[in-house]
C-alpha cells in the first residue's frame, strides 16, 4: 500500500474539501479571511493535527476525562454567575 492510498483511508476526503468562491468586488484579503474561518469552523485542521502523532489509549482516556471535568467546572461556574454568587 503506498502512502497516497493510506491517507485516503485515514481521512474522509469529502469532509476535508472547503470551497470558497470570490464574490465580485471582494478583496483577496477578505476572501482569505472567509476561507480561514470556514476551515476553522469545519474542524479540518483539528482533525489533521490530532492524527499527527500516535496517542496511546490510556492517555487518550485521561484527556477525555479531563475534558469532562473541565466542562462540568465551566457549567458550575456559569450556573453560579447566573445565580449571582
Amino acid at each position: 500500500m503506498d502512502i497516497v492510498n493510506y491517507h485516503l483511508l485515514t481521512y474522509n476526503i469529502p469532509d476535508m474539501i472547503t470551497v470558497t468562491k470570490k464574490d465580485s468586488g471582494e478583496s483577496v484579503e477578505n476572501l482569505l479571511r472567509r476561507f480561514g474561518r470556514k476551515v476553522q469552523q469545519s474542524g479540518v485542521l483539528a482533525t489533521a493535527k490530532s492524527g499527527q502523532y500516535l496517542e496511546k489509549p490510556p492517555s487518550k482516556r485521561d484527556r477525555r476525562l479531563r475534558a469532562i471535568v473541565r466542562r462540568e467546572r465551566r457549567a458550575a461556574k456559569i450556573k453560579k454567575l447566573k445565580l449571582g454568587r
